[in-house]
C-alpha cells in the first residue's frame, strides 16, 4: 500500500491525513492492534496547505525555535547541587547544568494517551472532577506511564476515569502541542460491555450523540480538535488517521477560550461544521 498525505488546518491544527493507495508490498505494521490501522506504511507523497484566517491558535508546519514552556530547574536531581542555565558545547539551546557534577537536566515532552469510545453512534465523555478544567467534558485520557505501551495506557486511563473496559480499534489522532510540551495520542475504541461510571477523577460519564457533543464545555483545545475531526469523518463516511500540531499563542481564561474554540471550529475548509 502507498499512502498519500494531505495537510489541512482546523482550530490551529495542521492535520496530516493519510490516504492509502494500492501497492505491491507493505513495510510497517502495528502488531498490537488487531484491526487494519492507518498508522502502517506512512509515506507522504504530496502536501496541500490551506490557510486559516483566525488568530488565537496559529498553525505552522515549521518548528518554532523558541517553542515550549521550559521549567526552571534550580537544583540537580542527581547530586542536589545548584544549576546554571547555559548552552552546552555542541548544542543550541539553554540547559540547566549542574555546577557540581556537571550533569545536564534535559526536559522532554510528555505523552497523553486516551480513547475516543464509540457506542451506538455516540461517544463517551467524562466530566472532570479535578483541575485543570474542573467541571468540563473530556475524552478519557491521561499521561502515559513508564512500562506501558500507548494502547495499554489509553485502556488504563479509560478504565480509571470511566470504569469502562474497552477494545482499541485503531489510532485516530496524534496532536503535538510544543508550547506546553505534550503529545496527544488518541485511539478509537469500543466498549466491551455497555457499562461505565465515573472514576475518582470524574464527576460524571455520559454517551453523547454527535449533534449533542458539548463543544462549548470541552476541557482542552486537543479535545475540541479531536472531536471536530471525528464528527467531520463521520459525516464524510470515512474515518482517517490525523496528525497535526496545535501551536497555542494565547493563554486565556477558560470561559473565553472555550467560546473561541467553538467559534473557530465552526468553519472547516470553507464549510460549516456546527451551529450555535
Amino acid at each position: 500500500m502507498m499512502v498519500k498525505g494531505i495537510q489541512i488546518q482546523i482550530c490551529g491544527l495542521v492535520s496530516q491525513r493519510w490516504i492509502q493507495k494500492p501497492r505491491a508490498f507493505s513495510s510497517f505494521s502495528f502488531s498490537s492492534i488487531p484491526h487494519p490501522n492507518p498508522y502502517s506504511k506512512l509515506l507522504p507523497t504530496k502536501t496541500i496547505v490551506r490557510r486559516v484566517r483566525f488568530a488565537p491558535f496559529h498553525a505552522s508546519s515549521t518548528p518554532l525555535p523558541s517553542a515550549g514552556n521550559v521549567r526552571h530547574i534550580k537544583f540537580c536531581q542527581w547530586c542536589g547541587g545548584s544549576t546554571k542555565n547555559d548552552i552546552p558545547e555542541g548544542e543550541e539551546k539553554l540547559r540547566a547544568i549542574c555546577t557540581v557534577c556537571g550533569k545536564i537536566a534535559y526536559q522532554n515532552p510528555k505523552m497523553v494517551v486516551g480513547c475516543l469510545v464509540e457506542h451506538d453512534n455516540k461517544v463517551l465523555l467524562c466530566k472532570r472532577n479535578i483541575q485543570p478544567s474542573h467541571g468540563l467534558w473530556t475524552l478519557p485520557a491521561g499521561y502515559l506511564e513508564i512500562g506501558e505501551s500507548a494502547v495499554d495506557g489509553a485502556i488504563r486511563e479509560t478504565r480509571e476515569e470511566a470504569n469502562a473496559d474497552v477494545e482499541v480499534i485503531s489510532p485516530f489522532a496524534q496532536l503535538d502541542i510544543p508550547l506546553i510540551g505534550q503529545i496527544y495520542l488518541i485511539f478509537l475504541a469500543k466498549l466491551k460491555k455497555p457499562h461505565f461510571s465515573p472514576g475518582p477523577e470524574s464527576s460524571a460519564c455520559q454517551l453523547f450523540p454527535l449533534d449533542d457533543i458539548p463543544f462549548n464545555s470541552l476541557s482542552f483545545s486537543s479535545m475540541v480538535v479531536t472531536l471536530s475531526l471525528y464528527v467531520e469523518d463521520i459525516k464524510t463516511g470515512k474515518l482517517k488517521f490525523h496528525y497535526g500540531t496545535i501551536n497555542k499563542r494565547y493563554f486565556l481564561p477558560n470561559s473565553i477560550l472555550f467560546f473561541l474554540n467553538l467559534m473557530y471550529c465552526l468553519v472547516f475548509e470553507g464549510r460549516t461544521l456546527f451551529y450555535m
